[in-house]
């Protein structure tokens, strides 16, 4: 039986940073002693280790753009004590959102070629970020 790579040519990152990350999410999904996990990752290692990997890249990613950006991006200028201030700032993720969705659309959907450097890779991986941000700025603990 032949296996199939999940992402072709993707190589890991050992860094020290991205061995810290990975750590952490490994310890996370240690204290959860859930039947679900154990299946996957018995039934599907390859599938599972690779998802891992991909969580720990987008870590570092997002704190290199957030240390390029910082919080107000996202948060609008405000403080996100409001439920306003959360639906400004989900509204302005929403935006984000689906210009990626519409940059999937011209590469995989109508067969554009890329222009500007942003690979379908660059887009799933803005998509994945921005939905936890979303999730973050719901929680009201970005930028805190």
């Amino acid at each position: 039986m032949k296996t199939i790579k999940d992402t072709p040519g993707r190589q890991e990152d050992t860094s020290p940073r991205a061995k810290v990350v990975f750590n952490q999410i490994q310890n996370e999904i240690n204290t959860h002693d859930d039947e679900a996990v154990i299946y996957c990752e018995k039934e599907y290692p390859e599938t599972c280790q690779e998802f891992k990997n991909i969580m720990a890249e987008q870590y570092v990613l997002f704190c290199k753009k957030q240390k390029n950006y910082g919080p107000g991006n996202i948060s609008v200028g405000t403080d996100l004590r409001t439920d306003g201030d959360v639906k400004l700032s989900l509204t302005g993720l929403w935006f984000r959102i689906n210009d990626k969705i519409q940059r999937l659309k011209q590469l995989i959907i109508l067969g554009h070629k890329d222009n500007v450097g942003e690979s379908e890779l660059d887009t799933f991986q803005d998509l994945s970020v921005y939905g936890i941000i979303a999730q973050i700025v719901s929680a009201k603990k970005w930028g805190k």
